[in-house]
Formats: structure tokens, sequence, C-alpha cells
């Protein structure tokens, strides 16, 4: 079932054979692999996205603004940033996005340390990326990632709420008037549109990001030599994890642009955790969202954040570096015949 719905190991074979009956090109071969994996993922994620917002946002309108602020207004201490994290994986907010939930929660007076946690569980864990990743590598792999993700968002908002770091907040975030928005209570051809709206307007900001992602994923994996991957981002490299950590930070993507080219990476001998260290940067300290959060907080506590962040990123990589091979080995969803999953 996981073969056929999530990995689409039906998609895979008539593809393979478009190119090789349609095309006249060797799926195995250089050419005719970047051809097939290309045309495979894009529609492939494409599917999926379009499944997942859909279901996704019609949890998500049971759960506006207004709603989620109410949620964790009632809680306190460490509940409420365990909270925050949850609710973060079901409200699936882009970097930059949710800084304007930050503003509007910060101002209706939850704790900060309580926002960062929902501000970094929001682009980082959601359920559309628990779904892409277990379709790409296998359902292990994903609930670690999401794991590992919400124990981030919980770690960092409860630091950053036990430094008292407040003053650090731009004071205008505190007098920012607080809309009162839909709470939830919608009929269901309401929640239908939503849905539907949700899907367009997701799909109108990611899909070019996605066929970059997979253009580049189909150039790594079939066009740069193995050797060079290796000998840069090789699992026996102690500094992969902080390379791609560093270039991931510049970038701006989401996680369906992102996976493609983890796929590829792996593909090519680099390790789990150095592929989801570039995947959690670009996502949680991408370069726009970060000079977004400097127009609401001071210069420390944007460091602080990212200090945070960027730590928690290194270290989970080089966690799934030791024991990525045994959740791969778990969960093996793999067909190791295909050169695409040989590891």
């Amino acid at each position: 079932m996981n073969d056929q719905l999530l990995r689409m190991q039906w998609l895979s074979d008539l593809v393979a054979w478009l190119v090789r009956d349609g095309f006249g090109l060797d799926p195995a071969g250089r050419l005719g692999g970047s051809i097939h994996f290309f045309i495979y993922d894009v529609i492939k994620i494409f599917i999926l996205l379009g499944v997942l917002i859909f279901t996704i946002s019609w949890v998500q309108s049971y759960f506006p603004p207004e709603r989620t602020r109410r949620i964790l207004g009632q809680r306190k201490g460490l509940g409420a940033n365990i909270m925050a994290a949850l609710l973060g994986t079901i409200t699936p907010f882009c970097s930059c996005s949710s800084i304007p939930l930050f503003i509007g929660f910060t101002s209706a007076g939850l704790p900060i340390g309580v926002t960062f946690s929902f501000l970094i569980s929001s682009p980082l864990v959601d359920l559309a990326s628990i779904i892409l990743l277990a379709s790409v590598f296998n359902w292990t792999i994903a609930l670690a990632y999401v794991a590992v993700g919400l124990v981030l968002a919980v770690l960092g908002g409860t630091l950053i709420s036990r430094m008292k770091m407040e003053r650090h907040v731009e004071a205008f975030v505190f007098n920012s008037p607080v809309m009162e928005s839909d709470d939830g209570h919608l009929t269901r051809r309401q929640r239908f549109e939503f849905a539907r709206d949700q899907v367009a307007e997701i799909f109108g900001k990611v899909w070019l990001y996605v066929l970059i992602g997979v253009g580049i994923g189909a150039a790594i994996h079939n066009w740069v030599p193995e050797a060079f991957i290796s000998a840069l981002l090789g699992q026996d490299k102690w500094w992969s994890v902080l390379i791609a950590t560093v270039v991931g930070i510049p970038m701006y993507a989401d996680i369906f642009g992102t996976l493609p080219i983890a796929e590829a990476l792996v593909g090519k001998g680099v390790g789990i955790g150095t592929a989801l260290a570039f995947m959690m940067a670009v996502t949680a300290l991408s370069l726009p969202s970060m000079i977004m959060l400097k127009r609401v907080v001071k210069m420390p506590l944007l460091l602080l954040f990212a200090g945070i962040v960027a730590t928690g990123i290194i270290v989970i990589g080089y966690l799934f570096n030791a024991f990525g091979t045994m959740f791969l080995r778990i969960g093996d969803t793999y067909d190791h015949q295909d050169p695409r999953f040989r590891l």
C-alpha cells in the first residue's frame, strides 16, 4: 500500500514506459533517467499536494488564528510550548506567513516563548511533510523527523521564555490590534470552498519551487558524479551537516521543493541527516524570513532564535547520520534494484 499509494510505483512504471517506448530513451540512462526522475517526481508531488493540502486545509478550518490563540492562552509553562508546537503542525504556514501570527499572538498577551515554539514548528513540521517524507523515504524517517522537529520547537521556545527576552521585542508588536476572526464555525460547503481555495493558493506559491527542486534533483541524480557528491557531503565527512545547513539558510522554499533535492542527495550517498539538515535550514531559517523577523524583534533575540534553531538542526543532522541507516532498514520501502534508491 505504501509503495502504490505514496511512492506511486504504478506511476514510476508508467513514466518508465513513456520514456522507453514514447521517447525512445533508456530510463536507466543519463538522459532517460533525468526525464523519468523529473516527470515522475513532479506528477507524484503535485498529486500528493492536491490531496494533502485539501485534507489539511479542511482540518485547519477548525483552527483559525483566533481560536488557535485562545487554545494557547489556556495553557501555561511547558504545556503551552508543547501545545504551540503541536498546533503548528496542523496550521501549516510558511516561515514568512507565520510572522504575522507571531505579532498577533504576542500582542494578545501570549508569552513570547510560546509564540516562538509555534514559529519554529509551523514551517518546519506539518502533516503534509509527514506524508511526503514517507513517500520519498519511509514512515520511520517521517515520524522521526516530526518528533525531532517538535522537540526542537518546544526546547527553543522554552529556552527563549526562560531567558526573559520580552524586552527585545519591538514595542509596536505589543500594541498591535488583535483582530477577532471566525471561530471555526463553518458550514460543510464553506469548509470545502476554503480547502479548495487553499489548494489553489498554495499551488500558486509552490509550483515553481517544486519544478526547480525536482530539476535540481534530476541533475544531481543523473549528471553530478557520485564521487564528487561523496567527497563534499558524504556520510563519512564530519563537515557535511554544517555545509548543508549553511547552504540552506540563504534559500527560500517549502519542504515540497527541497524534498526532491534531498531524495537525489541520499541516492548519491549523502547521509539522511545531511539531507534533512538542508531541508530544515531552508524551511526554518530562510533569509527572507529572518529579514521579516528582524522587523519585529531586536538583534539579540533574532540571533538567539537563529542560534537555537541552527544548533538544533545541526545536532539533529548528526543524529540522523548516526542512526539514519537503521531507520531506513526498520521501515525499508526502497526497491534496491532501483538505482535512485541505492544507498
